[in-house]
């Protein structure tokens, strides 16, 4: 498979809007972060060097160094989710017109299943770090660049709850419900803990704009 980080825009657009299985939800969920925690190491970067920033110089240096690690990191996933679906669309694939394929098929979709619950909830961690990042960006960053904080944000949002939903279309198909049930409250934690922290950069960028 092509590294899809490695597709163009233009293309990776068109992949998304084909029948092909990949990319799909997830790798889109990773891109949004990717781009979000980059929007945010840009607000870095336009801080870096100001005079009017000095006092925060350190702070945005060691922020930039962070941003440019979990947007590799996020970037990875969005190949990382696509090579963990292609074993479970397979595995939907498999014969099931005897007991024994039968059961053959439900032990691979389960072993999918598991594996393709990882990635989504592997982008919602990091995309909650990148949220606490772009948090302070938001913070200590260049006023004149206010607004990409807020976009980055807008965008690690849609990512984490984008992330949320490949986990659940996953787990409510694993016969593991132990398991699953582990999966979601992770999901719903990482969701509790880090979807009011975006709105709250949101609504704060939005005020600063609109004094």
């Amino acid at each position: 498979m092509e590294a899809l980080t490695q597709y163009s825009c233009e293309d990776f657009a068109a992949a998304l809007a084909s029948r092909e299985a990949v990319p799909g939800g997830g790798g889109a969920s990773a891109l949004a972060a990717a781009l979000g925690v980059a929007l945010g190491n840009m607000v870095g970067s336009l801080t870096v060097g100001k005079k009017k920033y000095a006092a925060v110089e350190a702070d945005i240096q060691a922020l930039n160094a962070r941003a440019e690690t979990l947007r590799r990191r996020l970037l990875g996933l969005v190949q990382a989710d696509a090579e963990a679906f292609a074993p479970l669309a397979q595995a939907y694939g498999l014969p099931r017109a005897t007991p024994e394929e039968q059961a053959r098929k439900a032990a691979v979709m389960e072993q999918a299943l598991h594996a393709a619950c990882r990635t989504p909830l592997e982008i919602l961690r990091a995309t909650g770090q990148a949220l606490e990042l772009i948090e302070q960006y938001a913070a200590k960053g260049s006023a004149l660049a206010i607004s990409d904080a807020g976009v980055a944000a807008a965008l690690c949002r849609g990512a984490m709850q984008g992330a949320a939903l490949n986990v659940y279309i996953n787990t409510r198909a694993m016969a593991d419900r132990t398991h699953a049930a582990a999966c979601e409250r992770e999901t719903d934690a990482l969701l509790a803990q880090y979807i009011p922290l975006a709105d709250r950069v949101y609504e704060q960028v939005t005020a600063r704009l609109r004094k």
